[in-house]
């Protein structure tokens, strides 16, 4: 029997805080796009759809998005895999219940990376966990996990206490290094540097396919031991999601201690472990849609540059994105 593939849905792919676009950048995108249409014969929906395929780049035209970290792993039609709980995973939750509703199995396993707010921001809002039919598993390496999310629904921050959610939720404590099998994926998870600790995950399917989400992970150059593991982590990943919220140069200066990496750095870690696709992930809010697009061009560029075997397949993540494995 041949597994189904993997399908990795990405719903907030934003750090630290959710951003949405300013009317006047959506109205800059606007101005732009007519500038560059001067002349060109535009008749029908159609007709603009096609121009701007072939006309306009990503940021001119859409965007990288707003919400923080929350994706998907989809491997067949029963249990959801959700990575994170970010502002993300209301939109997910809406979509779920859909699916739900029309007989899929309201079973939720949820791998947290860490506590920190724009990666559990998302749960109070979350409509499965209102749900009496929904089941939501959530696992974590943290043994703070059902405190933090119990306290971030405190009346003094939310109107929704945890107690009144109506779906079962129960809390998995997972070892770092130790594999587990959850609804037909083998799951590993390993310990990555970050403010009180973050963790990444290693998804694995029957098929040999393999989805590595690290995100919230800083990379020392002083501390190549630990590099060797990331790479054995990352070893042939068909798709690593990383942290690559900063450029190198700012990852190793101003930005230092903060718990995050580079594109360059992500590029140099696949390619060592021979993954076959990066997605660069967990933006910057203050970047626009030009400098997130910027920096995918260069990670693109240096890695043609750099490159010494087969090719990596450098994607630059947004909120909407879907990779089929």
């Amino acid at each position: 029997m041949t597994a189904d593939p993997l399908l990795v849905r990405f719903w907030g792919t934003r750090g630290v805080v959710p951003v949405a676009s300013t009317a006047r950048e959506v109205r800059a995108k606007i101005a732009n796009a007519l500038v560059v249409a001067r002349g060109a014969s535009i008749a029908s929906f159609e007709d603009a759809a096609r121009f701007i395929d072939e006309e306009l780049d990503f940021a001119a035209t859409a965007t990288y998005g707003g919400a923080t970290s929350c994706v998907e792993i989809e491997s067949g039609d029963d249990a959801f895999f959700v990575c994170d709980m970010g502002s993300g995973l209301q939109q997910f939750g809406r979509e779920a219940m859909g699916l739900c509703r029309r007989g899929r199995p309201a079973k939720f396993n949820v791998f947290l990376s860490h506590m920190h707010w724009d990666h559990i921001m998302g749960f109070p809002s979350f409509l499965p966990a209102q749900d009496d039919a929904s089941t939501i598993i959530i696992h974590s390496c943290h043994p703070d996990a059902e405190d933090a999310l119990r306290r971030q629904q405190d009346e003094i921050f939310s109107a929704v206490p945890f107690e009144a959610m109506a779906a079962t939720i129960s809390f998995v404590a997972v070892r770092p290094g130790e594999e587990i099998e959850v609804d037909g994926l083998r799951v590993t998870a390993m310990q990555q540097d970050h403010p009180h600790g973050s963790f990444g995950y290693r998804f694995g399917d029957a098929a040999g396919r393999s989805v590595v989400y690290s995100t919230d992970s800083e990379h020392r150059i002083d501390d190549m031991a630990r590099e060797d593991a990331f790479t054995a982590f990352f070893r042939e990943a068909d798709l690593v999601i990383c942290d690559t919220m900063y450029s190198l140069a700012a990852s190793n200066m101003a930005k230092e201690d903060r718990g995050h990496s580079s594109n360059l750095v992500a590029i140099d870690l696949c390619r060592e472990a021979g993954a076959r696709r990066l997605a660069l992930f967990h933006h910057d809010p203050f970047h626009d849609d030009e400098a997130i697009q910027r920096m995918h061009e260069d990670s693109i560029r240096y890695e043609k540059l750099t490159r010494g075997g087969f090719p990596l397949d450098v994607l630059c993540a947004y909120d909407g994105l879907e990779i089929l494995l």
